[in-house]
């Protein structure tokens, strides 16, 4: 049985010289060079969202690799998947309890809070712990804070459709997966996991790490992230835990929050890559892993403080270390010709793949030496005020639920008027980050202040 079907399929086809009378438009000619390989959901190609075909089988190739009680494609990144599998944990919930509640950890990225607003569902929120390495991207949830909030909801009355937790986060942070999965479990609530930057865990040496292997129920991958995929390319893993969701119902669900007119480039790229993964990109992984291991290594002996600790393909740099911001840092790399993923007012992300080149090792290590060589003059740039996060959180009070905001009324407003009026579309640093402002809530001192550090100029708020 083919590894790629539908990269086969498509192949064969664009080879067949048929004349193309659907669509798209170019008919498998242009200036790009990839029309011949652009089609639509012509007989034998299989349908998406109705798939019995070779987008079936392409599907179960992944799920036999992820080890996945089910995987499903999705082509809009894991937006779309993100949306998918909160209407599949709510519609597996029980009848008759209320307004539906998720609880989930406060750095989700903004498709969850859209998915909340679209499915008319509030969210209650896991707030970072204090201390000097906070920042707007990280939310470490412990086991102990979980409960105590599972524990403060049952005492309202509200039992959480799930509990959802971003892992690993925009700075490489990792949530506790296998400890945090249990206490959901012993309640039998699911547990989703946003893993849209850790695709590739699975595929590591030494044990795998996946949210999947891991105790998650549900689980998305932005394939296109980490993995030898377009842009778009992105996975919906049910687990073997509390949910076993009808394929029909996951295919649904993607049709629901999809374009009835799926990318056949990102199936393809999709398709091809379970290829590489039952092939040799897992070594070209492992020496990857070891390559950018021994690249942290060199550069914390030089500046220990420089190198935040992340998952295997990030490399995480705090500017604070060598007196810069994190974007001073990005414009200092681009001096090198390296261009980063993330940079805010302290930390600049690199992330790699094995389809780094050596010589992207050597420019990132000629530029960090130049920094700590040549430190900058900033006095501890983007450290964030003590208590921030207890002040967010007494202050972020809810006006309205999170659909009417986003479905109400609104207004631009520059950022140093916003104090007090109530966020209409959720305000972040960066995608995903915790929501200095989420939609509903009022705009307290605390989230002013935030905007203002952060740079945020505008705001939108309710009328």
């Amino acid at each position: 049985m083919s590894l790629t079907p539908i990269a086969d399929f498509v192949r064969d086809y664009a080879a067949s010289d048929t004349s193309r009378l659907h669509m798209p438009g170019h008919k498998g000619r242009g200036p790009l060079g990839c029309e011949g390989l652009d089609i639509t959901e012509i007989a034998g190609a299989d349908e998406l969202y109705e798939a019995e075909g070779i987008i079936a089988r392409s599907e179960a190739n992944t799920a036999r690799l992820f080890g996945s009680a089910g995987s499903w494609y999705g082509t809009e990144g894991s937006s779309q998947c993100i949306r998918a599998m909160v209407f599949l944990a709510l519609q597996a919930a029980p009848k008759g309890q209320g307004r539906p509640v998720l609880l989930a950890a406060r750095n989700a990225h903004k498709a969850l809070l859209y998915a909340a607003a679209l499915l008319d569902l509030d969210v209650e929120w896991l707030w970072p712990p204090e201390g000097p390495d906070a920042s707007l991207c990280a939310c470490p949830v412990s086991p102990a804070a979980l409960t105590a909030a599972l524990d403060k909801l049952e005492q309202a009355g509200r039992r959480p459709f799930g509990v959802y937790l971003t892992s690993p986060d925009y700075l490489g942070g990792v949530q506790d997966i296998a400890a945090l999965a249990p206490v959901c479990h012993g309640r039998g609530i699911p547990l989703l996991v946003d893993n849209a930057h850790g695709a590739y865990l699975r595929f590591l040496p030494g044990g795998r790490r996946h949210p999947l292997d891991l105790g998650a129920d549900l689980c998305c991958d932005s394939a296109h992230k980490t993995l030898p995929v377009l842009t778009g390319g992105a996975y919906l893993h049910a687990g073997h835990g509390l949910l076993r969701p009808d394929p029909a119902a996951v295919r649904g669900a993607l049709c629901l929050f999809g374009s009835t007119s799926p990318s056949y480039l990102i199936l393809q790229s999709l398709d091809l890559c379970a290829g590489a993964l039952a092939g040799d990109w897992p070594a070209r992984l492992a020496d990857c892993v070891a390559g950018l291991d021994a690249l942290k290594e060199r550069l914390s002996s030089l500046c220990p403080a420089l190198v935040r600790p992340c998952e295997p393909l990030k490399l995480v740099l705090d500017g604070a270390a060598v007196g810069r911001s994190g974007s001073a840092l990005a414009d200092l790399f681009r001096t090198h010709r390296v261009e980063c993923e993330y940079a805010d007012t302290r930390y600049l992300v690199l992330m790699f793949t094995p389809d780094n080149l050596p010589r992207d090792f050597d420019r990132v290590e000629a530029a960090a030496r130049e920094a700590i060589a040549r430190p900058g003059r900033e006095a501890a740039p983007g450290v964030l005020p003590a208590g921030v996060w207890a002040d967010l959180a007494r202050q972020a009070r809810p006006a309205c639920t999170i659909r009417q905001a986003v479905f109400g009324p609104q207004a631009r407003i520059p950022a140093r008027e916003a104090e007090g009026r109530v966020c209409a579309l959720p305000t972040v640093a960066c995608p995903p980050a915790i929501p200095i402002a989420v939609s509903g809530e009022v705009i307290g001192p605390a989230a002013a202040a935030l905007l203002e550090a952060y740079g945020v100029e505008t705001v939108s708020v309710l009328f």
